[in-house]
């Protein structure tokens, strides 16, 4: 019989993977806007939240957990906002702190990773669907704001980006297959820069899908927010600007959940086992373990075991629990997660010099798999 432990020991030769810099980070959570503020949060263990909007007049089911301090005005001036939905906002002001991060804008692409886009969007317009006298008496400048691209494709008419857009939806897989898209790009020349990372709004109508399906462990909140990273292909020694970290290997997989919980976790382990190898790094070297199914009823413990077969706990090791910082974020579960890495690297206040990489993972119930390898910046030469 095979076995996760068996499987994660069998020998392979993988090519090596190349690193892509992320020289900077937006981030807009629960923790508020930055990555300092989610540094913060994650020492302290929990996060204030903001509040529902009051345009929304649609009350919310318990434990919402939305971005804190977010002013959209602030970020991308009032010019146009009243036809941007909620994702639009968060997605559009993440990209915009990347974009204030890099040191030359000029073309930049945007790729983003979510689950549907607009939840609270798609439902209003539906609804206004049966509620009118005719179906099609609804609002035309309402439906834009219903399709999935709407928040990448708008980010780039209104900061100007005219390479790569794309938007890629994949559940809680979401912003990892976005990075992995913006991975790819650069590493085969398709791109210059790209801003790349994972949007989730948190509306009523979605939450309250989530909270009837009961499928989040108790105690954990439903969350919204937005991580984007401004990345690029390696420069040489001595130019171009600093990197926050690298992105040294982004791997994806898939295992027929019909052969239950155990494969899906037996995937995940040969994914971040693989990683690891193309990444050059030992499991002894990851100093920090972000897991993204932490919130999920019954997967936490399945993503776990996978983890823990790869990369027992170790003394120095760090599990980075993102979750009861963000809540469950699901299209941008993955770039929050990796935000919360930097913002913990990043953070004056916590000793991490000896940490030199980190592992962030993710699952689905569909049977997705995936993973990234970061690496801290003296430790990618």
């Amino acid at each position: 019989m095979t076995t996760v432990e068996s499987a994660v020991r069998t020998p392979s030769v993988l090519p090596p993977a190349m690193p892509v810099d992320l020289v900077a980070a937006g981030v807009v959570s629960a923790a508020g806007t930055g990555l300092q503020p989610l540094a913060d949060a994650l020492r302290q263990g929990a996060a204030a939240g903001g509040r529902a909007d009051a345009e929304e007049g649609e009350a919310y089911p318990p434990m919402p957990l939305l971005a804190a301090d977010f002013s959209p005005a602030d970020l991308l001036g009032r010019k146009g906002l009243g036809r941007l939905n909620r994702t639009d906002r968060l997605g559009m002001a993440a990209c915009a702190l990347a974009l204030a991060g890099a040191d030359d804008p000029d073309g930049t692409g945007v790729v983003l990773g979510t689950s549907v886009g607009s939840t609270g969007g798609i439902a209003r317009f539906t609804r206004e669907t049966f509620v009118q006298e005719r179906p099609y008496l609804v609002n035309p400048s309402d439906f834009p704001g219903t399709l999935m691209n709407s928040a990448a494709g708008r980010t780039a008419i209104r900061h100007g980006l005219t390479d790569t857009n794309a938007t890629l939806s994949g559940g809680p897989l979401s912003a990892l297959y976005a990075l992995r898209f913006a991975r790819n790009a650069l590493l085969h020349g398709h791109a210059r820069q790209l801003l790349a990372g994972g949007v989730e709004e948190l509306s009523p109508h979605g939450a309250w899908a989530w909270h009837r399906a009961r499928v989040l462990a108790p105690g954990t909140a439903l969350g919204e927010g937005a991580a984007v990273f401004a990345l690029r292909r390696p420069a040489g020694h001595g130019s171009g600007q600093a990197p926050l970290a690298r992105l040294a290997a982004c791997e994806a997989g898939f295992a027929d959940p019909a052969r239950g919980p155990l494969a899906v976790g037996l995937r995940l382990a040969r994914c971040v086992r693989d990683a690891l190898a193309r990444s050059g790094i030992a499991p002894a070297d990851v100093a920090v373990v972000a897991p993204g199914a932490a919130g999920r009823r019954g997967w936490a413990a399945v993503e776990e075991r996978a983890l823990r077969t790869v990369l027992p706990p170790a003394p120095g090791q760090h599990r980075l629990r993102v979750q009861a910082v963000t809540g469950e974020t699901h299209g941008a579960g993955v770039a929050l997660q990796l935000a919360a890495v930097l913002a913990r690297w990043q953070d004056p206040h916590t000793d991490t010099g000896r940490e030199r990489a980190a592992v962030v993972t993710s699952l689905s119930p569909d049977g997705a798999v995936g993973c990234a390898v970061l690496l801290r910046p003296d430790a990618a030469c």
